[in-house]
């Protein structure tokens, strides 16, 4: 779901960050020797113990990649090449609703350390559905699982 400015183009982050409603968050879909980089929410967080991908809220007039750049540093302690968007998808909660945009990452240096999260797992494509994730990446969770060559 996409909003369009009068001119047609799409809103970036800071022009969307302007409807409170709607949270920007920018994630890290990141692969290495066939396993997915997942990070655990932690259990105080909102959907505290699920599983979801790394990255984290765009900050006013930050682009999503350097967003994720920095909350990958932030988070996880390692560094990642932003790639190319691979889905995006805007979720409503009860509570806020949240645009997420997802691009693939390639890892570069420093293993992935667990820093502002519960947990961090490397996970192959048939460990995918033993992690419960939050009711926004259900469309993507489809579309990574059906995608056999990612995993390779």
């Amino acid at each position: 779901m996409s909003q369009s400015r009068d001119d047609g183009q799409t809103p970036d982050a800071t022009e969307r960050a302007a409807d409170s409603r709607i949270i920007e968050v920018s994630a890290g879909i990141v692969f290495r020797h066939g396993r997915l980089l997942i990070t655990q929410r932690r259990p105080n967080d909102h959907l505290g113990g699920l599983w979801e991908f790394p990255g984290g809220k765009c900050e006013l007039g930050e682009t999503f990649e350097e967003c994720l750049r920095r909350e990958l540093r932030e988070e996880l302690g390692a560094e990642f090449e932003v790639g190319a968007l691979f889905d995006e998808v805007t979720h409503a909660y009860p509570e806020k609703t949240v645009h997420l945009r997802f691009h693939l990452c390639r890892w570069l240096q420093h293993e992935p350390q667990p820093i502002h999260c519960h947990a961090v797992a490397w996970i192959t494509r048939d460990e995918l559905s033993g992690y419960a994730f939050p009711a926004a990446d259900a469309m993507l969770l489809e579309k990574l699982r059906a995608d056999v060559a990612l995993w390779k």
